[in-house]
C-alpha cells in the first residue's frame, strides 16, 4: 500500500490540515509532478474544455474543479474572474498550482483530497474535470456523480472528459477505470446535454506515441 499524503490549502498556500492515508496507487502523475519541480508537465495553457466551459459561466461564477493537476485550468479559470476551488490528491501538483496562480495574480482554493471525497461546499455554477473522474472506480462513480449534481445550482453547468474503454493504453502503470459506452451521458439524464461527443486524443508522456479514447460531455441543470 503507498501513502498519499493530503492537505487543506488556502488560498495563500498555508497548509491547514496534513494527515496520511493509505490507499493503493492509481494514478502515476502526483508521482511525476514531484518528479519535475521546474515543469508542468501539462503546459501552462488552458484545455480545450476549460475555454469551452468557461464560456458557458455568467461573471464571478463559483466553480469546483475536479483533479486539477498542476492547476492550469483552475488558473485560467480564476482570470476569467471565477471563484474557483481546485480539488486534488496530488500535493506536489497543488505545490506547482500555487505557483502558477501567484505568477498569474490570481486567487484559487486549493483542496488536496482524493476523489470520490470531497471536502467542498456548494453551490457551484460550474463543476468540471478533465481526465480525473476515470480514476474513481466504477462502483463509487455514480454516488460521486449524485453529489455533484447537488452541488450544482439550478441553472448551472458541468463539463467532463473521461477515457473510455474503446482504446486502452495505461502510461506508467496507472490504474485507469474506463467508462463504458453511454455511461457518461447515462449519469445525466434529466439534464439539458448541450454537448456530448467522443473522440481520440494524441499522447505522449511515457515517451511512446499512443491515442486515448474520450468522451466530453457539457450539461446543464435544468
Amino acid at each position: 500500500m503507498a501513502k498519499d499524503s493530503w492537505a487543506r490549502m488556502s488560498v495563500d498556500g498555508e497548509v491547514g490540515r496534513l494527515a496520511t492515508v493509505e490507499r493503493p496507487p492509481w494514478s502515476p502523475w502526483g508521482r511525476e509532478y514531484g518528479n519535475t519541480p521546474d515543469r508542468f508537465i501539462w503546459g501552462t495553457r488552458p484545455s480545450d474544455l476549460a475555454r469551452d466551459a468557461a464560456e458557458l459561466t455568467g461573471h464571478r461564477a463559483r466553480v469546483l474543479d475536479l483533479g486539477c493537476g498542476e492547476g492550469r485550468d483552475s488558473v485560467f479559470l480564476a482570470e476569467q474572474g471565477h471563484e474557483v476551488v481546485g480539488v486534488d490528491v496530488a500535493l506536489d501538483g497543488l505545490r506547482k498550482a500555487l505557483h502558477l496562480a501567484e505568477d498569474r495574480g490570481v486567487r484559487v482554493r486549493w483542496v488536496c483530497a482524493a476523489l470520490p471525497d470531497l471536502p467542498a461546499r456548494g453551490p457551484f455554477d460550474l463543476v468540471y474535470s478533465c481526465g480525473s473522474i476515470h480514476y474513481v472506480a466504477r462502483g463509487d462513480r455514480g454516488a460521486l456523480f449524485a453529489r455533484l449534481r447537488g452541488l450544482t445550482r439550478r441553472g448551472g453547468h458541468h463539463a467532463h472528459v473521461v477515457f473510455t474503454e474503446r482504446r486502452i493504453y495505461r502510461e506508467k502503470s496507472e490504474v485507469v477505470h474506463y467508462f463504458s459506452p453511454d455511461e457518461l451521458r447515462d449519469a445525466y439524464r434529466g439534464w439539458i446535454i448541450l454537448r456530448h461527443e467522443e473522440g481520440l486524443i494524441p499522447c505522449a508522456q511515457d515517451g511512446v506515441r499512443h491515442v486515448h479514447s474520450v468522451e466530453t460531455i457539457l450539461a446543464q441543470r435544468p
